[in-house]
């Protein structure tokens, strides 16, 4: 078995949290070192093209982890972004994406996964990298996920966005101003001000 592509493979793991298959390519590594990896016990495959280190810590969001690494171009967005940001007492059963309009979607391969397509600033603005697991995860901050939801409320449910918006704001997850910002560039701006100004 050629070490150096072993320890490379291994390398990419570690950084990476989760090794997607097709990354490989980018290093001319011939996948069928993953297959030995694996049965070695030095890889774990979690999911198709998926693979982690066997010991590699799990979070509570690990689900977000696994869909930033199928679909590295979306963003986590509406009731995922909510449970990650502590605003909803809803705890979702697929991971909610958003994609640019007109982007292609991956197939699902098992992941659940729930796309919703934004265009423009609605899906450019807004955009925080956190780090899980030692992978980056783009994630929707807590006011422009607070606006999102008002603007896809028939998605998930208004009662669930006034909660966000109740609770983001007595958290202090973000200001007024904040809010406003990205409630104009989603367009709910009249939808939501009367709920903001019945908690203010």
């Amino acid at each position: 078995m050629n070490q150096d592509y072993s320890e490379q493979i291994l390398d990419m793991a570690q950084e990476k949290g989760v090794l997607v298959a097709r990354e490989l390519r980018t290093r001319s590594i011939p996948n069928v070192f993953l297959g030995r990896l694996t049965d070695q016990g030095l890889l774990e495959k979690i999911g198709r093209g998926l693979y982690r280190l066997p010991d590699a810590p799990i979070s509570e969001h690990h689900g977000l982890v696994t869909a930033a690494a199928r679909v590295p171009d979306g963003v986590i967005c509406l009731l995922s972004a909510l449970s990650f940001h502590e605003l909803t007492t809803q705890i979702p059963f697929e991971v909610w994406m958003a994609l640019e309009n007109k982007s292609w979607a991956p197939k699902k391969q098992g992941l659940p996964i729930r796309y919703v397509y934004y265009s423009g600033e609605a899906f450019s603005e807004g955009i925080e990298a956190h780090e899980i697991e030692g992978t980056s995860v783009n994630i929707y901050n807590p006011a422009k996920t607070v606006a999102d939801c008002f603007k896809y409320r028939n998605k998930i449910g208004v009662d669930v966005a006034i909660e966000a918006l109740r609770d983001g704001y007595h958290q202090r997850k973000f200001t007024v101003d904040e809010l406003i910002h990205y409630a104009e560039i989603c367009r709910v701006h009249n939808v939501i001000r009367p709920y903001l100004e019945a908690i203010l």
